[in-house]
C-alpha cells in the first residue's frame, strides 16, 4: 500500500483499532494495531523514515498491505481491550513476529469463592499458578505493554473494586477497602455471591461487551429503586456514569511516555572496573535515536572474580532479562569484540531470544575504530550506536566511582 491509497481511506481522527490485510478478500489480518487517533497512527506507518522508526518487520507489512480496515471506540480504554481481544483471536503474523509473545501480560481472574484479579506474564503463568496457589478461571490478553495495562486496571477498580491480596473475612479491612479498591472481602462486607456478580461485570468488560454490561446495571439500578434500595441505586448509578465517561487522561499520558510498538529501542551495555574491584555494570537505551534515561539501569557485579569483563557481561544480560515487563529491544550493542559479542548471544541463545548483537571494537585510546555485527543495521544506525555506546562507558564508569567513593567511605 502506498502513502495515495492512505488518503484516500478517509480514517477518522477517534480512538480505536486498525488492521492491515494483504488484499481486500482477506479474512485474517496481517497486523492489528490500537490508536488514539486512528488517523494519525496510520499514517505514520507510510513516512519516510519508517525503515529507521520501525524496523525491517513493518516495512515488509506495509509493503504487503494492500487495505486497512479500522474500528471506531468510544474510548482509549476500550481501544486497548479491543485490541487484546482481536490479536487472541486471529494471531497476526506481524504481531506474534514483532514481539517475544511469551513476554505480554495477561489479566487473571482465579477460581475462588472471592475470585482475585491479578497481572501475569505468559512466560510466568504456570509457575504463578503454582506459588501462589490458584487456578485460572478466565485469561484476557495480551496486552504488550505493562504500564498501559496498569491505568487499565486502575480506572476499571475504581468503578468495579475488586481483590488482589486480601485474605476473605479476615476481620481486618485491608489497605484497598480503606481507600474503596476492595469491596470488603477482607472483613466480611461483601457475600461471595455478590462478588462473583461483580466480577462477571469485569469480565463483560474485559470481553469488550459494553452494551450488555451497560443493560445490565440499568437493569439491576431500576430494581434497587423499585426495592426503595436507593444507596445501591445511587450507587449503581455513579458506576454507570463511570462507563459512559471514562475518563483516559492517565492512559493517553502513559502512551505518550511509553515505548510502544511503534518505537526502535536499542540497548547499549558496558563494564567498568579497577583491577577488577568494585565492577559496575549498566545498560543505556535510546528509542527512535533520542536517549532516553529514565530506562538507564544499573548493575553491581556479584558473580565475575579478576576483571573477568565476559562474565560480567554475562550477569548483566541474564539480569536484564529477568524483568520481563521491561520492553525488549530491537539492537544490542557490547563494547569490545567478538568474545564480548559472542558471550552476548550465548545468553539470548539461553533464553531462545532473536536480537540482533553489535560490537564496537575500540583502539589503543578507547576510541571507536570498527564495528562487528550486521553491516546494514550498522549503517541505518551508527550514529545512535556510537551514542549509546559512548554514553554506557560514561555511565559505567560514573557508576564505577560511586562505587568506590562508598568503600573509601
Amino acid at each position: 500500500m502506498k502513502l495515495e491509497n492512505f488518503e484516500q481511506l478517509h480514517i477518522p481522527d477517534n480512538p480505536g483499532v486498525y488492521l492491515f490485510y494483504g488484499s481486500t478478500s482477506d479474512t485474517q489480518p496481517l497486523y492489528i494495531g490500537r490508536a488514539t487517533s486512528l488517523r494519525d497512527r496510520v499514517r505514520s506507518y507510510f513516512g519516510d523514515d519508517l525503515i529507521h522508526t520501525r524496523g525491517p518487520l513493518l516495512v515488509d507489512l506495509v509493503t504487503k498491505a494492500e487495505t486497512i480496515k479500522w474500528q471506531e471506540t468510544d474510548s482509549v480504554l476500550e481501544a486497548i481491550i479491543l485490541e487484546a481481544n482481536l490479536i487472541k483471536k486471529y494471531q497476526p503474523y506481524y504481531n506474534t513476529k514483532e514481539k517475544d509473545n511469551k513476554s505480554f501480560n495477561y489479566v487473571v481472574i482465579t477460581k475462588e469463592d472471592f475470585p482475585r484479579i491479578l497481572v501475569v506474564r505468559e512466560r510466568n503463568l504456570e509457575k504463578d499458578a503454582t506459588e501462589k496457589n490458584f487456578k485460572v478461571l478466565h485469561k484476557f490478553g495480551p496486552y504488550p505493554h505493562t504500564g498501559t495495562l496498569v491505568e487499565v486496571l486502575k480506572i476499571i477498580r475504581k468503578m468495579f473494586p475488586y481483590r488482589d491480596k486480601c485474605t476473605p473475612n479476615s476481620g481486618k479491612p485491608c489497605f484497598n477497602r480503606q481507600i474503596g479498591l476492595c469491596p470488603g472481602v477482607c472483613n466480611g462486607d461483601i457475600t461471595s455471591k455478590e462478588y462473583k456478580k461483580s466480577i462477571a461485570r469485569i469480565v463483560l468488560f474485559f470481553e469488550g461487551k459494553r452494551s450488555k454490561l451497560i443493560a445490565d446495571l440499568e437493569k439491576d439500578m431500576t430494581q434497587a429503586a423499585h426495592e426503595e434500595c436507593f444507596e445501591k441505586a445511587t450507587s449503581l448509578r455513579g458506576v454507570l456514569y463511570k462507563i459512559t465517561h471514562i475518563h483516559d487522561m492517565a492512559i493517553l499520558k502513559d502512551e505518550r511516555n511509553e515505548t510502544s510498538d511503534t518505537g526502535f529501542r536499542i540497548e547499549a551495555y558496558d563494564v567498568a572496573h579497577l583491577g577488577g574491584t568494585n565492577i559496575a555494570g549498566v545498560m543505556v537505551v535510546a528509542h527512535d535515536g533520542i536517549l532516553e534515561k529514565g530506562e538507564y539501569r544499573k548493575f553491581k557485579i556479584t558473580t565475575a572474580k579478576n576483571a573477568h569483563e565476559t562474565q560480567s557481561l554475562r550477569e548483566i544480560l541474564t539480569r536484564r532479562f529477568s524483568h520481563p515487563e521491561w520492553r525488549l529491544a530491537n539492537i544490542i550493542v557490547v563494547d569490545g569484540n567478538d568474545v564480548q559479542k559472542n558471550a552476548a548471544e550465548a545468553v539470548l541463545a539461553e533464553l531462545k531470544l532473536t536480537i540482533p548483537v553489535l560490537a564496537v571494537v575500540k583502539d589503543a585510546r578507547h576510541k571507536p575504530r570498527d564495528f562487528i555485527g550486521d553491516p546494514e543495521l550498522i549503517t541505518q544506525h551508527r550514529a545512535t550506536i556510537l551514542k549509546l555506546n559512548a554514553e554506557a562507558h560514561r555511565f559505567s564508569i560514573s557508576y564505577h566511582r560511586l562505587l568506590r567513593s562508598r568503600i573509601i567511605r
